[in-house]
């Protein structure tokens, strides 16, 4: 019986090592001083030695992937932003309670290994570790001939964090009266795109998708859909080192506004957003109107505009919205903590009104 090499059953190790060379520089530029060792070991190594220095750490971990938006970005060939999807939507999840993402890690399904395409995807989970301000410690590329195309691939990815219990944000902290504030979203982000790729893309040609549109502000079709989820890692944690009084966030994420701003309110409370109050991206439009959505199936498919949340007492609204401007987001007050209609013991909800003169 002659010889089967594992190269010739579709796994190519010394591609692999090829790989691990090539993107060895993105993944060191995201190492924080606690970082110990190299890339190439069995697992990744991080120094908890300034935990020490909390009341009481909490390590707060969190896993996601960037869904169906990889076949868009396959389609087109542009593979160095949806990295940085990846990591915000893992490092914006632990965001949510006030955590720091410390360490991330990734996991890189593909048909067939080449070493300058992995290069281009890890770059950019390199960049949005950068962006995150969390090290990129460690992964895996898994070649899956059989079971992938060769130019297929998958993403998954892994973040740790920590967070001071006392300091630890949650809805417990919320209350009737509060202010909600929405930070700007990015554009889609990696929500929906099943429904993105249904209404618009599927059965359009590659030309019109690349066509320079003048209602998405000069961009094709293709880079608004693209462009990479926003990561409020550094406003966010810049805003609570000031020491704002911030009682609770809600990362928008798949289930948009409507099942995930209800996740931060406690029993007895709503949620009350006013329509009208922040600016929706031309692009989220589009697709909204392409899918002939209603505007409550708009609002919990797609992020709508806002991709995080911050609840606090409306004395320091402005106060807070002036500091998150300053860390360079765009801010708009688009509701009221309010008593629950069904009453105290009832599981919050989000519920909307009209702007009072629209």
């Amino acid at each position: 019986m002659s010889e089967i090499t594992y190269k010739e059953a579709g796994v190519d190790t010394q591609e692999g090592a090829r790989a691990v060379d090539a993107i060895r520089d993105a993944v060191k530029s995201t190492y924080r001083d606690e970082v110990v060792g190299d890339i190439g070991g069995f697992g990744g190594l991080f120094s908890a030695a300034a935990l020490k220095n909390m009341q009481e750490p909490l390590l707060v971990s969190g896993t996601d992937g960037v869904g169906t938006k990889l076949a868009l970005a396959q389609r087109f060939d542009r593979h160095d932003t949806v990295g940085i999807d990846l990591v915000a939507m893992c490092a914006n999840d632990i965001l949510a309670c006030g955590a720091e993402p410390l360490f991330f890690l990734d996991y890189v399904a593909i048909g067939k290994l080449d070493s300058g395409h992995v290069a281009r995807i890890v770059g950019g989970i390199a960049e949005g570790c950068r962006q995150a301000g969390c090290a990129l410690i460690g992964g895996e590329m898994a070649e899956h001939p059989g079971v992938m195309a060769e130019d297929d691939y998958d993403l998954s990815g892994f973040c740790v964090g920590v967070v001071d219990k006392p300091k630890m944000l949650n809805l417990e902290n919320v209350c009737e009266g509060d202010a909600i504030l929405g930070l700007a979203s990015s554009g889609v982000h990696s929500n929906g795109f099943s429904l993105v790729r249904r209404a618009l893309t599927d059965g359009a040609d590659d030309d019109t998708l690349l066509a320079s549109r003048e209602d998405l502000g000069g961009l094709s079709l293709v880079d608004a859909l693209l462009a990479p989820t926003r990561i409020y890692v550094r406003s966010i944690l810049g805003l609570l080192a000031s020491g704002a009084p911030v009682h609770a966030l809600a990362h928008i994420t798949g289930g948009g506004i409507t099942e995930n701003l209800d996740r931060a309110l406690p029993r007895g409370l709503d949620a009350a957003v006013v329509a009208g109050t922040w600016a929706i991206p031309p692009v989220i439009t589009y697709v909204v109107d392409a899918a002939g959505l209603s505007q409550e199936q708009a609002l919990r498919t797609f992020n709508m505009g806002i991709g995080m949340a911050v609840i606090c007492d409306p004395s320091d609204a402005a106060a807070i919205k002036e500091t998150l401007e300053l860390h360079g987001e765009r801010v708009f007050e688009i509701g009221t903590i309010i008593a629950s209609d069904e009453g105290r013991d009832a599981k919050g909800k989000v519920v909307y009104r009209d702007q009072v003169g629209a």
